[in-house]
This record gives C-alpha cells, sequence and structure tokens, in this order.
C-alpha cells in the first residue's frame, strides 16, 4: 500500500524511547516527521539518525517533531540513541504492523536472495494528521535538509 499525499496518515501507537507511547493522536497539532529505517547501529542508518539529530533545533523551531521507526526492540533503541547522542524518539514495531500499514515492510534482495525488511522511507504528516509528503527509496546524503525545508514550507 503506498500513501497518498493529502489522506490522513494511518492510526498508530507505538512504545518509544524514554518510557513514552507514541501514537498519531498524541502527535496532533504538531507536525511529525516519521522516519522509517531498516536497523540500529548501522552504517546508512546511523547516519541518517545523526543527520536528523544535527538538525534537530531547526526541526523544533518548525514545531516538528522526529520520530524513527524501525522492527527493533527498545532495548537497541536505547542503545542506538545513547551511543551516538540522539536527542529524538525512536519508537518500536517489532510487530510490523505499523511497518505495513505505511507500505514500508517490503520483499527485498540481496545478492539473489529474497526476504522482508524496512525500505527507508520518510513521512512527513501536518498538523491535522494529514500526510503531507513521503520520500520513498531514501538516500541518506541531504535527505534531512530536504525534509526540514518540506517541513517548514507547511506553514508558509
Amino acid at each position: 500500500m503506498s500513501l497518498t499525499i493529502g489522506t490522513k496518515a494511518p492510526a498508530f501507537s507505538l512504545p518509544a524511547t524514554d518510557g513514552r507511547e507514541i501514537s498519531l493522536d498524541t502527535l496532533k497539532g504538531r507536525k511529525v516527521v516519521l522516519y522509517f529505517y531498516p536497523k540500529d547501529d548501522t552504517s546508512g542508518c546511523t547516519m541518517e539518525a545523526k543527520d536528523f539529530q544535527a538538525l534537530k533545533a531547526d526541526f523544533a523551531a518548525a514545531d516538528t517533531e522526529i520520530v524513527g521507526v524501525s522492527p527493533d526492540p527498545l532495548k537497541s533503541h536505547d542503545k542506538f540513541r545513547a551511543k551516538y547522542g540522539l536527542d529524538f524518539s525512536l519508537a518500536s514495531d517489532e510487530a510490523k504492523a505499523m511497518l505495513e500499514a505505511y507500505g514500508v515492510w517490503v520483499e527485498k534482495s540481496m545478492y539473489g536472495r529474497k526476504y522482508m525488511g524496512v525500505e527507508r522511507t520518510t513521512v512527513l504528516i501536518d498538523r491535522d494528521g494529514n500526510v503531507a509528503q513521503v520520500w520513498n527509496k531514501v538516500k541518506v546524503p541531504g535527505h534531512a535538509e530536504e525534509v526540514l525545508k518540506a517541513a517548514q514550507a507547511l506553514d508558509a
């Protein structure tokens, strides 16, 4: 399933770091960047997290919350956050229900072997809970800056 810009973002409720429960309802009224990534502490995922962290103050100034989502357990998220000084929430979707609802749990292929995994995707949600923009098959370099510009433009 692919997301359509302007439609309601799929509802979700997930356990997150800092003992939080994150849901679309608790985020309503703010803009939200949901970035879906395959695995904690791998090179691309680390670079992406560090890029979002570097721009966290700019996202905060744009009243935009950053939430990283992967199927890794909270214990893994906690280690990942501590190791790289990440100051935003990471949500755990071990059941993969949200990943499927957002269309990012897909069949992948590496060296001819097929397997299921997270397709690196970012979704920008507006203050009303609607999908404002979607980036599929994200290439990490420059991506966080592009998402920030889109978040800033939502209120312009």
